[in-house]
Protein backbone atom coordinates (compact mmCIF):
# COMPACT_ATOMS: atom_id res chain seq x y z
CA UNK A 1 0.00 0.00 0.00
CA UNK A 2 2.81 2.89 0.97
CA UNK A 3 4.42 1.71 -1.76
CA UNK A 4 1.32 2.35 -4.24
CA UNK A 5 0.94 5.72 -2.71
CA UNK A 6 4.52 6.27 -3.49
CA UNK A 7 4.55 5.58 -6.86
CA UNK A 8 1.39 7.51 -7.50
CA UNK A 9 3.41 10.72 -5.70
CA UNK A 10 6.49 10.60 -8.14
CA UNK A 11 3.85 10.12 -11.06
CA UNK A 12 1.93 13.21 -9.48
CA UNK A 13 4.99 15.20 -8.86
CA UNK A 14 6.34 14.18 -12.23
CA UNK A 15 3.33 15.54 -14.08
CA UNK A 16 3.76 18.28 -12.05
CA UNK A 17 7.59 18.82 -13.28
CA UNK A 18 6.54 18.47 -17.35
CA UNK A 19 3.71 21.01 -16.76
CA UNK A 20 5.73 23.37 -15.37
CA UNK A 21 8.48 22.82 -18.53
CA UNK A 22 5.96 23.29 -20.94
CA UNK A 23 4.24 26.17 -19.35
CA UNK A 24 7.26 27.72 -19.08
CA UNK A 25 8.62 27.23 -22.97
CA UNK A 26 4.87 29.01 -23.60
CA UNK A 27 6.60 31.90 -22.24
CA UNK A 28 9.50 31.58 -23.94
CA UNK A 29 8.06 31.35 -27.20
CA UNK A 30 5.58 33.91 -26.83
CA UNK A 31 8.25 36.39 -26.28
CA UNK A 32 10.36 35.46 -29.22
CA UNK A 33 9.18 36.45 -32.91
CA UNK A 34 7.52 35.56 -35.28
CA UNK A 35 4.30 36.30 -33.64
CA UNK A 36 1.60 34.57 -34.95
CA UNK A 37 -1.31 37.65 -34.78
CA UNK A 38 -3.44 36.00 -36.84
CA UNK A 39 -3.88 32.86 -35.18
CA UNK A 40 -3.64 34.69 -31.91
CA UNK A 41 -6.63 36.98 -32.75
CA UNK A 42 -8.79 34.10 -33.46
CA UNK A 43 -8.23 32.62 -30.64
CA UNK A 44 -8.92 35.82 -28.35
CA UNK A 45 -12.13 35.91 -30.38
CA UNK A 46 -13.62 31.64 -30.01
CA UNK A 47 -11.26 31.84 -26.32
CA UNK A 48 -13.21 35.20 -25.16
CA UNK A 49 -15.87 36.75 -27.17
CA UNK A 50 -18.04 33.36 -27.89
CA UNK A 51 -17.71 32.84 -23.71
CA UNK A 52 -19.29 35.88 -22.93
CA UNK A 53 -23.21 34.96 -22.92
CA UNK A 54 -21.95 32.12 -20.80
CA UNK A 55 -20.39 34.40 -18.20
CA UNK A 56 -23.04 37.44 -18.67
CA UNK A 57 -26.16 34.64 -17.99
CA UNK A 58 -24.07 33.31 -14.98
CA UNK A 59 -22.83 36.46 -13.89
CA UNK A 60 -26.62 37.42 -13.25
CA UNK A 61 -27.73 34.26 -11.71
CA UNK A 62 -25.16 34.56 -9.21
CA UNK A 63 -25.81 38.36 -8.47
CA UNK A 64 -29.62 37.59 -8.23
CA UNK A 65 -28.74 34.67 -5.72
CA UNK A 66 -25.84 36.50 -4.05
CA UNK A 67 -28.48 39.32 -3.16
CA UNK A 68 -31.72 37.10 -1.68
CA UNK A 69 -28.85 35.28 0.11
CA UNK A 70 -27.51 38.47 1.55
CA UNK A 71 -30.64 39.97 2.56
CA UNK A 72 -32.03 36.89 4.27
CA UNK A 73 -28.90 37.15 6.62
CA UNK A 74 -28.29 40.77 7.27
CA UNK A 75 -31.73 41.50 7.52
CA UNK A 76 -31.71 39.47 11.04
CA UNK A 77 -28.87 42.50 11.85
CA UNK A 78 -31.19 45.37 10.54
CA UNK A 79 -28.36 45.79 7.67
CA UNK A 80 -29.92 45.79 4.91
CA UNK A 81 -28.55 48.93 3.77
CA UNK A 82 -25.16 47.01 3.38
CA UNK A 83 -26.70 44.27 1.14
CA UNK A 84 -25.46 46.51 -2.46
CA UNK A 85 -21.73 47.18 -0.74
CA UNK A 86 -21.35 42.94 0.21
CA UNK A 87 -22.45 41.92 -2.99
CA UNK A 88 -19.88 44.10 -5.05
CA UNK A 89 -16.64 43.26 -2.49
CA UNK A 90 -17.44 40.01 -2.97
CA UNK A 91 -18.36 39.90 -6.81
CA UNK A 92 -15.14 41.93 -7.68
CA UNK A 93 -12.75 40.80 -4.55
CA UNK A 94 -13.55 36.70 -4.69
CA UNK A 95 -16.63 35.39 -6.58
CA UNK A 96 -15.98 36.95 -9.87
CA UNK A 97 -12.65 35.99 -10.51
CA UNK A 98 -13.32 32.17 -9.27
CA UNK A 99 -16.52 31.23 -11.21
CA UNK A 100 -15.25 33.14 -14.30
CA UNK A 101 -12.13 31.08 -13.92
CA UNK A 102 -14.54 27.59 -13.91
CA UNK A 103 -16.75 28.60 -16.34
CA UNK A 104 -14.31 29.28 -18.74
CA UNK A 105 -12.20 25.88 -17.61
CA UNK A 106 -15.32 24.07 -18.48
CA UNK A 107 -15.67 25.48 -21.67
CA UNK A 108 -12.64 26.05 -23.12
CA UNK A 109 -10.22 23.71 -21.60
CA UNK A 110 -12.51 20.61 -22.68
CA UNK A 111 -12.50 22.60 -26.24
CA UNK A 112 -8.46 23.02 -26.09
CA UNK A 113 -7.99 19.25 -25.04
CA UNK A 114 -9.99 18.31 -27.41
CA UNK A 115 -9.15 20.09 -30.42
CA UNK A 116 -5.60 19.20 -29.97
CA UNK A 117 -6.10 16.05 -29.21
CA UNK A 118 -7.63 15.48 -31.99
CA UNK A 119 -5.21 17.10 -33.98
CA UNK A 120 -2.37 14.83 -32.34
CA UNK A 121 -4.15 11.51 -33.07
CA UNK A 122 -5.22 12.70 -36.67
CA UNK A 123 -1.51 13.76 -37.12
CA UNK A 124 -2.19 16.90 -38.67
CA UNK A 125 0.18 18.53 -35.90
CA UNK A 126 3.04 16.14 -37.57
CA UNK A 127 1.77 17.68 -40.80
CA UNK A 128 2.07 20.79 -39.91
CA UNK A 129 5.36 20.49 -38.93
CA UNK A 130 6.02 18.38 -41.99
CA UNK A 131 5.13 22.13 -43.50
CA UNK A 132 8.23 24.05 -41.36
CA UNK A 133 5.29 24.97 -39.44
CA UNK A 134 6.07 25.27 -35.24
CA UNK A 135 3.18 23.99 -34.28
CA UNK A 136 3.92 24.50 -30.21
CA UNK A 137 3.53 28.23 -31.51
CA UNK A 138 1.21 27.96 -33.85
CA UNK A 139 -1.28 25.84 -31.23
CA UNK A 140 0.18 26.46 -28.04
CA UNK A 141 1.12 29.31 -27.58
CA UNK A 142 -1.46 31.36 -29.70
CA UNK A 143 -3.88 29.53 -27.09
CA UNK A 144 -2.40 29.70 -23.55
CA UNK A 145 -1.85 33.84 -24.77
CA UNK A 146 -5.44 34.05 -25.78
CA UNK A 147 -6.44 32.62 -22.14
CA UNK A 148 -4.31 35.20 -20.35
CA UNK A 149 -5.57 38.10 -22.34
CA UNK A 150 -9.39 37.22 -21.95
CA UNK A 151 -9.40 35.95 -18.59
CA UNK A 152 -8.95 39.41 -16.80
CA UNK A 153 -11.86 40.72 -19.12
CA UNK A 154 -14.33 38.09 -18.56
CA UNK A 155 -13.66 38.43 -15.03
CA UNK A 156 -15.07 41.78 -15.24
CA UNK A 157 -18.09 41.36 -17.36
CA UNK A 158 -18.72 38.46 -14.89
CA UNK A 159 -18.39 41.12 -11.97
CA UNK A 160 -20.34 43.59 -13.31
CA UNK A 161 -23.03 41.37 -14.27
CA UNK A 162 -23.45 39.81 -10.78
CA UNK A 163 -23.97 43.11 -9.09
CA UNK A 164 -26.41 43.81 -12.09
CA UNK A 165 -28.33 41.03 -10.90
CA UNK A 166 -28.22 41.94 -8.02
CA UNK A 167 -29.73 45.35 -8.59
CA UNK A 168 -32.45 43.77 -10.09
CA UNK A 169 -33.01 41.77 -7.18
CA UNK A 170 -32.91 44.40 -4.72
CA UNK A 171 -35.23 46.55 -6.81
CA UNK A 172 -38.16 44.07 -6.96
CA UNK A 173 -37.61 43.29 -3.15
CA UNK A 174 -37.31 46.80 -1.99
CA UNK A 175 -37.64 49.17 -4.90
CA UNK A 176 -34.14 50.55 -4.20
CA UNK A 177 -33.56 53.19 -6.72
CA UNK A 178 -30.52 52.67 -9.60
CA UNK A 179 -28.41 55.53 -8.31
CA UNK A 180 -28.78 54.70 -4.70
CA UNK A 181 -27.94 51.15 -5.56
CA UNK A 182 -25.04 51.95 -6.97
CA UNK A 183 -23.62 54.47 -4.77
CA UNK A 184 -23.94 52.15 -2.02
CA UNK A 185 -21.92 49.39 -4.04
CA UNK A 186 -19.11 51.13 -4.94
CA UNK A 187 -19.03 53.88 -1.90
CA UNK A 188 -16.58 51.28 -0.29
CA UNK A 189 -14.81 49.83 -3.45
CA UNK A 190 -11.20 51.23 -3.91
CA UNK A 191 -8.45 50.27 -6.81
CA UNK A 192 -6.57 48.24 -3.92
CA UNK A 193 -9.91 45.57 -4.29
CA UNK A 194 -10.12 45.52 -7.91
CA UNK A 195 -6.57 45.52 -9.54
CA UNK A 196 -5.08 42.17 -7.94
CA UNK A 197 -8.47 40.45 -7.83
CA UNK A 198 -8.55 40.88 -11.54
CA UNK A 199 -4.94 40.53 -12.37
CA UNK A 200 -4.68 37.31 -10.73
CA UNK A 201 -7.33 36.01 -13.54
CA UNK A 202 -4.20 36.03 -15.99
CA UNK A 203 -2.58 33.61 -13.61
CA UNK A 204 -6.03 31.26 -13.96
CA UNK A 205 -6.07 31.81 -17.67
CA UNK A 206 -2.43 30.62 -17.97
CA UNK A 207 -3.09 28.02 -15.97
CA UNK A 208 -6.24 26.85 -18.00
CA UNK A 209 -4.02 27.07 -21.23
CA UNK A 210 -1.60 25.36 -20.13
CA UNK A 211 -3.03 22.34 -18.65
CA UNK A 212 -5.15 22.05 -21.42
CA UNK A 213 -3.08 22.23 -24.18
CA UNK A 214 -0.18 19.90 -22.69
CA UNK A 215 -3.05 17.60 -22.20
CA UNK A 216 -4.31 17.82 -25.93
CA UNK A 217 -0.43 18.49 -27.42
CA UNK A 218 0.18 15.20 -25.78
CA UNK A 219 -2.76 12.85 -26.31
CA UNK A 220 -2.17 9.28 -27.35
CA UNK A 221 -4.79 6.55 -27.68
CA UNK A 222 -7.08 7.53 -30.56
CA UNK A 223 -10.53 8.67 -30.17
CA UNK A 224 -10.37 7.46 -26.38
CA UNK A 225 -7.10 9.45 -25.52
CA UNK A 226 -9.03 12.43 -26.98
CA UNK A 227 -12.04 11.99 -24.58
CA UNK A 228 -9.56 11.68 -21.77
CA UNK A 229 -7.62 14.43 -22.70
CA UNK A 230 -11.19 16.76 -22.60
CA UNK A 231 -12.11 15.11 -19.44
CA UNK A 232 -9.35 15.24 -17.84
CA UNK A 233 -8.38 19.65 -18.71
CA UNK A 234 -11.51 20.48 -16.79
CA UNK A 235 -10.93 17.87 -13.72
CA UNK A 236 -7.64 19.19 -13.24
CA UNK A 237 -7.72 22.92 -14.21
CA UNK A 238 -10.81 22.81 -12.07
CA UNK A 239 -8.53 21.63 -9.03
CA UNK A 240 -5.42 23.95 -9.83
CA UNK A 241 -7.45 26.82 -10.36
CA UNK A 242 -9.42 26.34 -6.63
CA UNK A 243 -6.04 25.59 -5.17
CA UNK A 244 -3.73 28.33 -6.53
CA UNK A 245 -6.72 30.45 -5.53
CA UNK A 246 -5.91 29.71 -2.48
CA UNK A 247 -2.70 30.70 -2.73
CA UNK A 248 -3.11 34.07 -4.24
CA UNK A 249 -5.53 34.83 -1.83
CA UNK A 250 -3.39 34.50 0.79
CA UNK A 251 -0.43 36.38 -1.60
CA UNK A 252 -3.06 39.30 -1.93
CA UNK A 253 -3.78 39.80 1.62
CA UNK A 254 -0.03 39.57 2.88
CA UNK A 255 0.74 42.67 0.10
CA UNK A 256 -2.23 44.74 -0.06
CA UNK A 257 -3.87 45.04 3.73
CA UNK A 258 -5.26 48.08 3.37
CA UNK A 259 -7.89 46.14 1.09
CA UNK A 260 -9.34 44.19 3.83
CA UNK A 261 -10.59 47.83 5.36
Amino acid sequence: MFEFISSQVVVGLAWAGEVSLFGLRAIREALRPPYEMRELIRQVYEVGWRSVPLITVAGFAVGIVMSMHSRSSLERFGAEAMIPTVLALSMVREIGPLVAALLVSGRVGAGIGAELGGMRVTEQIDALESLAVDSFKYLVVTRVMACVIVQPILTTVMSFTGIVGGYLAETVISGLSFRLYFDRAFSSMEFVDYIPATLKTMVFGFIIGTVSSYLGYNTKGGAEGVGRASTLSVVLTSILLIVTNVVLVKIIIFLFPEGLG
